[in-house]
């Protein structure tokens, strides 16, 4: 979750020079021993805190962008002025002081409150949001912030509040995350900003024409306006065995529950699939003490996303921390204590994760007669065919400036992102999703930042050494830049982020 960050720097309340000041470089200090950042854009200086409210990443490290600073670790994006946080995975406002300016120096004054938002005009008269997952909560709690004052009320199959599903595969897996740390909100706050939740409940009908939702209960609900934000399921094989109760897969809170629990009396385990989830799986495993296999049909993991330089990095990276790789080659059965392979091998396991992608949950909005094609097509608003329904996560397929394609991602960033511009289109916004898509895997010690959209490529251009954890991977279609992977070069892939972000805007007029 990352550490939080101990005070250092001077203190801001005595005065800092002005001219030691940098244009738009972060100063890192404190506040009378609270942690704290100045910045100085043009003839404004800004105070805030000093550390991401969402894993703590250290913002002086971050990039200054306009009267915003970016987080260096997931991109998070903040309001120098305001403090509040404008885009997800972030979504606490940071703390901020108001400056003065004396005798060539600024002076960090007393604290500021939050501002206060009260949405004005025209706006449903209530909101339902079908999926609890990043894009469900980031509409939620983007409609409060706006300053909406009408119903607000989320179903979702999951009987868990919304938790940070990132960290399942990852810290949580590993055991060195608390549960405590999963939940996005205390309890508290869907009863005290008047977001009910409706959870382990599944819409079985969508009555577009009505406005109406069928749950599986029998209740109706009404809706002014609807998001769908219903997610992904795992794919399951249909290989002879995959059924046994040591076969696991990893999408749900309960998922991660149960394999935890069944990781405590195994001692080998057996990962089909070399996919980002199925790599973390390996990597928090690996941590558990638990002997890895890792089967998949690829020669070099990852390549066709990252490339053969960074998927090899990668594969060596496991294979150091002492995962088995059995590489261009599939599962034909799973046994109770074994796998039989393709290549006629076997592979001794007490327990199997299957982890080979996902599928968009698109059965909802299929059956109510919304446009579908590999996903719930939205315009650049992220409204589906059908007026004041909107969709966001994983099953949005939306229009990309960059490809030029209509594309679907399953980034948790994006998701966030995305329920946070849908929330502000319902209350008459006219916001196009613009952010550059956007996601982090984590193995070990090691994180790869991934900024862009390249599905195909045909050329890579690879600076620094992926051995010495310093390096980005920019990937072509021609002459059109489609996507960057760094690692250890956090300013590099918020700078990426940025020049995509500005193609975008450009490319939007």
């Amino acid at each position: 979750m990352g550490g939080g960050n101990e005070v250092s720097g001077p203190d801001f309340a005595l005065g800092i020079d002005a001219a030691s000041l940098s244009e738009g470089a972060p100063l890192r200090g404190h506040v009378g021993g609270k942690d704290a950042i100045m910045v100085r854009r043009g003839d404004e200086v800004f105070v805030v805190g000093a550390a991401c409210t969402h894993y703590h990443a250290p913002l002086e490290d971050g990039l200054v962008v306009g009267d915003t600073i970016r987080c260096p670790w997931h991109h998070a994006c903040f309001s120098l002025r305001s403090g509040q946080a404008l885009r997800a995975p972030a979504f606490d406002a940071l703390k901020r002081w108001r400056v003065e300016s004396a005798d060539g120096k600024y002076f960090a004054r007393e604290k500021l409150p939050a501002p206060e938002r009260r949405h004005e005009g025209a706006a449903p008269r209530s909101v339902v949001i079908v999926g609890a997952g990043a894009a469900g909560f980031a509409a939620a709690h983007a409609l409060r912030t706006e300053g909406y004052d009408g119903l607000v009320e989320m179903i979702a199959a999951d009987p868990a509040e919304p938790y940070d599903r990132p960290n399942l595969s990852k810290d949580y897996l590993a055991g060195t995350a608390q549960p405590e740390w999963l939940p996005l909100r205390d309890p508290a706050w869907y009863r005290d900003h008047g977001v009910l939740l409706r959870l382990g409940r599944r819409v079985e009908a969508l009555d577009v024409s009505a406005k109406r939702l069928t749950l599986d209960d029998g209740a109706d609900v009404a809706f002014g306006a609807l998001l769908l934000a219903t997610g992904a399921d795992p794919v399951r094989l249909p290989t002879p065995g995959a059924d046994r109760p040591h076969v696991f897969y990893l999408r749900s809170l309960a998922d991660a529950d149960r394999l935890i629990a069944g990781s405590g009396g195994a001692r080998r385990v057996a990962v089909i699939g070399a996919s980002f989830i199925g790599l973390e799986v390996a990597a928090a495993l690996r941590t558990r003490g638990l002997d890895v296999h890792v089967i998949a049909p690829e020669s070099v993991p990852m390549a066709r996303i990252l490339g053969p330089e960074l998927g090899a990095h990668v594969k060596k990276l496991h294979e150091d921390h002492g995962v088995m790789f059995h590489l261009e080659d599939t599962a034909t059965e799973i046994g109770e204590r074994a796998l039989t392979l393709k290549s006629g091998g076997t592979v001794d396991a007490d327990l199997v994760v299957i982890g080979v992608g996902v599928l968009p949950n698109v059965a909802l909005a299929e059956s109510a007669g919304l446009s579908v094609d590999k996903g719930v097509l939205v315009d650049e608003y992220l409204q589906t065919s059908a007026p004041d329904i909107y969709a966001a996560g994983d099953i949005a397929r939306w229009p990309d400036k960059i490809t030029g394609e209509n594309i679907r991602v399953e980034h948790w960033a994006v998701a966030g992102r995305q329920g946070q511009t849908a929330a502000r289109n319902m209350l008459g916004g006219k916001e196009r999703f613009d952010a550059a898509p956007f996601f982090w895997s984590q193995h070990y010690d090691q994180v790869i930042s991934y900024v862009g959209h390249a599905p195909t490529w045909d050329r890579a251009e690879v600076s620094g050494d992926p051995a010495a954890g310093d390096c980005a991977v920019v990937y072509y279609n021609g002459d059109r830049k489609l996507a960057v992977a760094t690692l250890g070069r956090d300013l590099e892939s918020l700078r990426a982020e940025v020049a995509f972000e500005q193609a975008i805007g450009a490319l939007a007029k």
